[in-house]
């Protein structure tokens, strides 16, 4: 099992957060440059307490602002590492390793919002630029949303806002076995499947699991099948029947007391709790 620098026991982990919908009209747009032209020490204090990812380009891709949560997120101990130095528009790993090229060139010369889902943040380049000693994570899967803020009809700053959708953390082949997991929830687990797709022996994979979770990878597949039918019992437009049905499952069989055992609540009680 990895240590930490005091020696004790580090658990691979995923952490998963709901992406937020935004709305970006003339009045936003008009308020936000107002604080950054006029206010801006007041509003970065502001942006500091957000909880996500936020960061702030001049017109010509440089960065001029990075929020404490994008900080603490990428592990970066100087924002002057970045601010004033890091260009997106000039970044080939984003632009091109990444294809972001055609949706940066929008916002920055267009002046139209944009948003690229899914995107697998590039920690290893902060490695390779010397942003970080080490990466923060193994992987990543986020959103990237971008939105111009003009004066005089052209582009002045694009604030970035990151949604962070999960974050692995652990050794390498534990967070490939979990991806492969996490993308292959449905239908029926074959763990030699399983093994073979991640390019490993049955017997292997399951030791990592034990050892580094603490649980089986069939166990980790059913929390990941409760995360689901948890965000499906969100909708109150569904119903509990229709919301395990969604996820592949039967909100009478088995997958109802894997539910509660994991929960602590039956799918009725979490419904009405949330």
């Amino acid at each position: 099992m990895q240590k930490d620098n005091n020696g004790s026991s580090i658990k691979p982990k995923v952490r998963r957060d709901i992406p937020g919908n935004f709305e970006f009209n003339n009045e936003i747009n008009d308020f936000i440059l107002q604080k950054i032209t006029n206010y801006k020490k007041s509003f970065e204090q502001y942006l500091d307490l957000l909880p996500v990812p936020i960061e702030i380009f001049n017109a010509g891709g440089v960065s001029v602002f990075l929020n404490q949560a994008a900080l603490k997120w990428l592990n970066i101990n100087d924002p002057k590492l970045i601010v004033g130095k890091y260009n997106l528009i000039k970044d080939p790993v984003c632009n091109d390793q990444l294809g972001l090229r055609k949706d940066i060139e929008k916002v920055f010369y267009e002046g139209v919002p944009c948003t690229n889902r899914n995107i697998n943040p590039p920690v290893q380049d902060l490695v390779d630029r010397g942003v970080v000693n080490k990466k923060p994570f193994e992987q990543s899967v986020a959103d990237f949303h971008y939105y111009p803020i003009k004066y005089d009809k052209k582009v002045a700053y694009v604030v970035f806002i990151c949604i962070v959708k999960k974050t692995y953390i652990g050794r390498p082949e534990l967070v490939r076995a979990m991806e492969y997991i996490d993308s292959h929830w449905k239908g029926k687990f074959d763990p030699e499947t399983f093994a073979k797709s991640v390019n490993m022996s049955v017997t292997h994979i399951y030791s990592i699991f034990n050892k580094d979770i603490g649980m089986t990878p069939g166990e980790y597949r059913n929390r990941v099948k409760v995360e689901h039918i948890k965000e499906k019992l969100a909708d109150k437009n569904l119903s509990i029947k229709e919301a395990f049905a969604i996820c592949g499952e039967d909100s009478r069989g088995w997958l109802s007391k894997v539910f509660k055992k994991i929960t602590g609540l039956s799918p009725s009680e979490f419904r009405e709790k949330n």
